[in-house]
């Protein structure tokens, strides 16, 4: 039922997003009391192009819902 959804810029190696998805689940699952076995979570990566549209879509156009703004301009990524 909770999903996780991270999307980042390309770089990572399999085992950080492997220890990454595992580090957020065990959270939520503190956090929220649920069990684990309901958890989904998913590891996007992006360009820097890419990520353009991605920090449109889901940042800029979702601040009603973002709990964590962006500290920098997605540009200075280009």
């Amino acid at each position: 039922m909770p999903h996780i959804s991270v999307k980042m810029l390309e770089g990572r190696s399999e085992e950080q997003k492997k220890r990454l998805a595992a580090a957020l689940v065990k959270t939520l699952t503190e956090q929220l009391g649920c069990s684990d076995h309901y958890v989904t979570c998913t590891v996007e990566d992006f360009n820097a192009r890419e990520w353009q549209d991605v920090f449109q879509k889901d940042i800029e156009e979702k601040q009603a819902s973002l709990y964590k703004k962006a500290e920098y301009d997605p540009k200075s990524l280009l």
